[in-house]
């Protein structure tokens, strides 16, 4: 990892940022530890921990409407407007949009749930979470961005997308960040670039000893971030570390990647206060345990539990200080 060149980058920091620091947000799940959905009024909770014990006053969502328990669909867009109004929070709300159907219903159920009166909390709308690392082609989903900014673009000032910092790195995204398709024979098209992007990053899904794990993740970082401001130019996009963490007691491992509170401390202490130190804004996957979760897939293919990845149990009790 070359240092100098991270801290050479022209790091977009939003106007959330009051000094050259970075924001810190949390990844915000959408059920309780039973599986059901929160309510507006579980919500105001959660948002009463993170700024009292996390110092934070922005989340982000995944999708308008969650299917994740397919019997129990939570309308996460209906139920979070009015929490983050109350309690004077921002939320980056997601769609999503792997597929033209579920971006069309999620989009149906954000022009209900989404009115004037909440627009100033809005910070963003992402279009697609991880999309093109799960295999969807940059010019199927641009339309999709592009619709969306042209859809909700008097309510929300920010739209674009957030993936895993490879598919930034490897030109896989270089459609998005330039808004041109038009050589892509399944349906060519042109749009503005798309100047809101947010890069996830995790040394623990590359299997990364906690010792090297910050250096991995910074270095990630700074590959992806330099690719994406080589084709914007500088200052040209606004760009936010989209997801990292940590997974605490309770967690698998994955490669020399050990699960502990312990080693979540340290990548917070270390890897996440190192990059809001640098400017960079970064989202915490995640604020609570999720216990209700089914095991997840990592690079390898292989299985990862993401039950205890929160930097809260799901009781929203803190399992260390969240301070740098």
């Amino acid at each position: 990892m070359h240092l100098s060149t991270i801290l050479s980058l022209a790091f977009v920091v939003s106007p959330l940022a009051v000094s050259a620091r970075g924001t810190l947000g949390f990844a915000l799940g959408a059920r309780r530890p039973d599986g059901t959905c929160k309510t507006s009024t579980d919500y105001e909770a959660d948002f009463d921990v993170l700024k009292q014990k996390g110092g934070s006053s922005i989340v982000r969502t995944y999708s308008v409407v969650d299917k994740n328990v397919p019997q129990y669909p939570c309308q996460v867009a209906a139920a979070i407007l009015p929490a983050v109004k109350a309690k004077n929070f921002q939320v980056i709300l997601g769609l999503w949009a792997d597929e033209q159907a579920s971006y069309d219903s999620e989009k149906a159920a954000l022009k209900t749930a989404l009115t004037s009166q909440y627009s100033s909390f809005v910070y963003a709308l992402t279009v697609g979470s991880e999309s093109l690392y799960r295999g969807v082609n940059a010019c199927d989903l641009l339309p999709r961005i592009a619709d969306a900014r042209t859809t909700f673009g008097d309510l929300v000032k920010r739209v674009g997308t957030v993936d895993s910092w490879n598919k930034f790195q490897d030109g896989a995204a270089d459609a998005i960040v330039t808004g041109d398709c038009r050589s892509y024979s399944a349906h060519p098209s042109h749009a503005d670039p798309i100047t809101f992007l947010m890069v996830n990053a995790f040394g623990y899904w590359q299997h990364q000893d906690i010792n090297n794990a910050t250096a991995t993740y910074l270095d990630d970082l700074q590959q992806a971030i330099g690719h994406i401001q080589r084709l914007a130019g500088p200052n040209k996009a606004e760009i936010w570390n989209g997801e990292t963490g940590w997974p605490g007691d309770g967690g698998s491992d994955y490669g020399d990647a050990h699960a502990s509170t312990v080693n979540e401390e340290k990548f917070f202490k270390t890897g996440v206060c190192a990059a809001l130190a640098w400017g960079v804004n970064v989202f915490y996957f995640e604020a609570f345990d999720e216990t209700w979760k089914p095991k997840s897939t990592g690079d390898t293919g292989a299985k990862g539990d993401e039950t205890h990845w929160g930097a809260f149990t799901d009781s929203r009790t803190p399992k260390f200080s969240l301070t740098c």
